[in-house]
């Protein structure tokens, strides 16, 4: 029986490096392109959620136990385990919950001038945020509770897609309370 600690006997022999490539530089590393095919299909809440945005909505859906808002719609309650059957229409404002000036590019996205600012946004009524891009201001104006709006896509360009909203600008509102702007507490019912 071998000892389950020791090398393989095929790692454990000395290498011996063939003559006819001896003197050539070793290799450090090896490309390799990669490529994964998938197909999604998103679950009927989240299909109804895309194509709202078709038409400039943005849904959410409202828990039964608490009334607490989900955006992008689960079909039920994370928290509870619970289904949500109602759904709600939300605002296409909100406030900058979190936010980082990201320096790296977006596959896909040759229109964004690096660096660009990649956001938590908290819409109005509901309680918990979804990844937006912030722009229409400089970077060093964006901060913790500043109120925004969508900028949607011209109604011709519109598709089935949450990629309708180029990015979100500043309202000019006064902003949210720093202490009010972060993520809203998962047990508290939607204010």
């Amino acid at each position: 029986m071998t000892d389950p600690n020791s090398p393989p006997a095929s790692l454990s022999e000395d290498v011996k490096i063939p003559e006819s490539i001896s003197g050539l530089e070793p290799v450090r590393s090896v490309r390799s392109p990669i490529k994964l095919v998938y197909d999604f299909v998103p679950s009927p809440p989240v299909q109804e959620y895309l194509r709202s945005y078709s038409k400039k909505k943005i849904l959410g859906h409202r828990s039964p136990v608490d009334g607490a808002v989900f955006v992008p719609p689960r079909g039920v309650d994370p928290r509870h385990g619970v289904l949500i059957e109602e759904s709600v229409e939300l605002s296409d404002r909100g406030h900058v919950g979190n936010f980082c000036v990201t320096h790296l590019p977006i596959p896909g996205r040759d229109d964004l001038d690096i660096p660009y600012v990649s956001a938590w946004i908290h819409l109005d009524g509901a309680n918990v945020g979804f990844l937006g891009l912030v722009a229409g201001c400089e970077n060093d104006e964006v901060h913790i509770g500043m109120r925004v709006q969508a900028v949607w896509k011209k109604e011709e360009e519109l598709g089935n897609t949450a990629e309708n909203i180029l990015y979100w600008k500043p309202t000019g509102e006064p902003s949210v309370p720093v202490e009010k702007a972060g993520n809203r507490a998962w047990d508290q019912p939607n204010e």
